[in-house]
């Protein structure tokens, strides 16, 4: 039974339950992380920098925050898994007058059974070994396949195929007698699942995944099919050292770059192109650092945005680990064919201090 996209990460702790006539395993782990972000440029301020984001007058902000911490859960009796879990990123309930209260948010949900898991979790398209280790959540974003939803997969040997759940974003052809009101797409007309084939292989030297996703986009009775290509792995390469790739091309949308491109635009079908690569070197044992660059670029709204970043972290004790970041975000739009409003571009610095400790 294999699921390469989802770990059951930091387990913190195993408790058995009998229960009639057979046994309950439940796992508890997660972790706390405390951040210490500067931010200081003319992209607007984020807590973590994905591929959206807009330019702003020049700012300079540090943010404190423990909101990135998780907690998850998995069961498991004979042959069956569930797993969920949850953290705080995004979701605001108090402000930092009184509380900085923030609201669980659901990450994953799903349950396994031999070769098939259904649930919420990592789309097929993910492969979240080649992710980067970054202070910076979830690394260089705007270069990565990046998408949490629910899914029905199948695993068969080296070979994944899933139906997830569809969606499409973005905006309607323009008006010409208003070019400059553009209207979202009415979602009713999503009614045929996302389908993704994908292909992994693994060895010594690391491993590797191609994906393929074909999508029936039908806003406004327009029956589009996109298309998509992925390729990510994380490779060995001198001792502990390791380099990490993500290449994705095509009709991908919502699932490359978090939010740096839309499924559609001005009723065309968005093109993509989206890299990230990331190099990383154990100094020591437990020293270690990380370089990386994200990119991504679209051809019917012209946005072009990156993400490059160096690190240093090392683990004081096997559980507990610090980091600190430093890096940049920057904009680099152009005019879309159907806009002449003049676009901004901008850059941000970045500093993060982070410390972590993994339950297990």
């Amino acid at each position: 039974m294999k699921t390469p996209s989802v770990k059951l990460p930091l387990l913190a702790c195993m408790v058995v339950v009998t229960h009639s006539s057979h046994a309950m395993d439940v796992e508890l782990g997660g972790f706390l992380k405390m951040n210490a972000r500067h931010v200081n440029g003319d992209v607007e301020f984020q807590d973590l920098w994905t591929g959206g984001g807009s330019i702003s007058e020049p700012t300079k902000r540090t943010q404190f925050s423990a909101q990135e911490s998780r907690l998850n859960l998995a069961v498991s009796s004979n042959e069956v898994t569930g797993f969920i879990e949850m953290d705080f990123v995004g979701s605001s309930q108090g402000n930092p007058v009184i509380s900085n209260s923030y609201s669980p948010r659901l990450r994953h949900a799903f349950i396994e059974y031999q070769d098939v898991v259904a649930g919420q979790t990592w789309s097929t398209l993910v492969n979240t070994s080649a992710f980067a280790e970054t202070a910076d959540l979830g690394g260089p974003l705007v270069g990565q396949a990046m998408v949490r939803q629910a899914l029905i997969r199948y695993t068969y040997n080296d070979w994944q195929f899933a139906l997830e759940n569809p969606y499409t974003y973005g905006t309607d052809a323009v008006n010409s007698s208003a070019p400059s009101q553009q209207e979202w797409i009415d979602t009713r007309n999503d009614y045929v699942p996302d389908l993704i084939v994908r292909y992994n292989k693994k060895g010594d030297w690391g491993n590797i995944s191609a994906s393929g996703i074909i999508r029936y986009l039908d806003p406004g009775d327009t029956k589009q099919l996109s298309k998509g290509i992925s390729i990510a792995g994380k490779f060995r390469t001198f001792g502990k050292d390791d380099f990490r790739l993500q290449l994705h091309y095509g009709h991908l949308g919502r699932y490359v770059g978090t939010d740096v491109a839309k499924d559609i635009i001005d009723g065309e079908l968005e093109t993509t192109l989206s890299a990230m690569m990331a190099y990383r070197h154990f100094w020591t044992q437990r020293l270690r650092s990380s370089i990386f660059i994200g990119h991504s670029t679209t051809e019917v709204e012209q946005t072009r945005r990156n993400h490059i970043g160096v690190n240093l972290f090392t683990n004081l004790t096997p559980e507990l680990s610090v980091g600190f970041e430093i890096g940049q975000y920057s904009i680099n739009d152009k005019s879309p064919s159907y806009s002449n409003e003049q676009v901004d571009t901008g850059h941000s610095q970045y500093a993060q201090l982070s410390m972590q400790y993994a339950f297990r």
